[in-house]
């Protein structure tokens, strides 16, 4: 078992990545120049984002193109096998790239396909959802899931380039922009208390995608992808201190895998996973700043996110039983043989991973907090 660490991310932000993550409004144009080292480039996509914003991208209707279903029912073992059928009529290479349009369903699956065709060709990212670009599309981890549990099968294969224009994100649904906003919540619990402020600051403005400007949306954006950046760098294959990132996960994969995958946007899980992190935090008395807590409930609150299950969409119709929870639980992919591992935040920056819980305080959680 790993120990228990802490980690509080240093200040510079250069060369954090060995690759380019392009934000703002001219970062959809580059495509073209940066996809002119490869011998051939084909395009996965998104059924739904295509049709929105195919005809944005010139040239794109172009390349040997095949369409995926939205979110979670991309990330199928049929999917990836059709995906990597497709790669081979379109005469794919090593030295060819594979180019994603999408949220993180599509990049997830894009990545693996390229890590797995030919033993590994190039893969880049364009995130179409607020989610992909501060979180799914960073990093290099692919996956698809399988019926146990969420992105059980994967592997880590870096891309070339990311390119996020917050334009994309205007088309966004309610829906999927709350779920991007639970990862950016957790991107502000792991950065300096600048981003965290800021996040605070805008709140009701995130309400909605129409409710900040480009300009401020991309430097949202990328803050999140710094943030990110500043934990992956010392660890890209997430031995130690990658590990972070997963604050909120090992709570948010088990209420997805109770619920059954699709019924509850992935940030939206999350942003309840956050809220149970901090309290098990405080439970177990690991908390710099008591009053943490308070700050996470009322900023999740503002930013119209949910803090127990009565609260979703989904909640309003099903309740979650604590054994569908438990099951869910034990078939997180972080944990160790079949226990799991927590991320518990201290303070805003500060976090402590690999923590494991007694199993009858994570159900006290669950039926204090979520099934509250």
């Amino acid at each position: 078992m790993h120990p228990i660490q802490e980690l509080v991310p240093w200040q510079s932000t250069e060369n954090l990545l060995a690759y380019p993550v392009l934000t703002g409004a001219e970062a959809r144009l580059a495509w073209r120049d940066l996809v002119r080292p490869f011998a051939r480039v084909a395009l996965v996509a998104d059924e739904h984002v295509w049709a929105l914003h195919g005809a944005s991208m010139p040239g794109l209707e172009e390349l040997p193109r095949h369409l995926v279903p939205a979110g979670e029912k991309a990330k199928t073992w049929a999917q990836l096998g059709s995906l990597l059928d497709f790669l081979a009529h379109a005469q794919a290479s090593r030295d060819s790239l594979l180019l994603t349009l999408g949220g993180g369903s599509v990049s997830d699956l894009g990545g693996l396909a390229a890590s797995l065709f030919k033993r590994g060709m190039a893969v880049a990212h364009i995130p179409t959802t607020l989610l992909g670009q501060v979180d799914a599309a960073i990093g290099g981890k692919t996956a698809v899931n399988l019926d146990a549990g969420k992105n059980l099968v994967g592997t880590f294969h870096a891309p070339r380039f990311v390119l996020a224009d917050p334009a994309f994100l205007r088309t966004l649904s309610h829906e999927e922009w709350r779920s991007g906003l639970g990862e950016v919540v957790k991107s502000a619990l792991l950065a300096k208390a600048p981003v965290w402020q800021t996040l605070d600051q805008h709140a009701q403005a995130l309400r909605t995608p129409a409710g900040l400007g480009d300009e401020a949306l991309s430097r949202l954006v990328a803050g999140c992808v710094v943030t990110k950046a500043q934990w992956i760098q010392p660890d890209p294959t997430e031995n130690h201190a990658r590990k972070a990132l997963n604050l909120g996960h090992t709570f948010g994969h088990a209420i997805e895998h109770a619920a059954g995958y699709g019924r509850v946007p992935h940030g939206v899980a999350v942003a309840l996973g956050l809220r149970l992190a901090v309290e098990a935090s405080a439970r177990s008395g690991r908390l710099a700043d008591p009053q943490l807590p308070g700050r996470v409930e009322t900023l999740l609150q503002r930013l119209a996110l949910p803090l127990c299950w009565a609260d979703c969409e989904a909640g309003a119709s099903e309740p979650l039983t604590l054994d569908a929870l438990r099951t869910g639980m034990h078939h997180d992919k972080k944990g160790a043989a079949g226990a799991a591992r927590f991320v518990l935040p201290i303070d805003i920056g500060r976090v402590l991973w690999d923590v494991p819980l007694p199993a009858d305080e994570v159900d006290a959680l669950w039926r204090d907090v979520l099934l509250a």
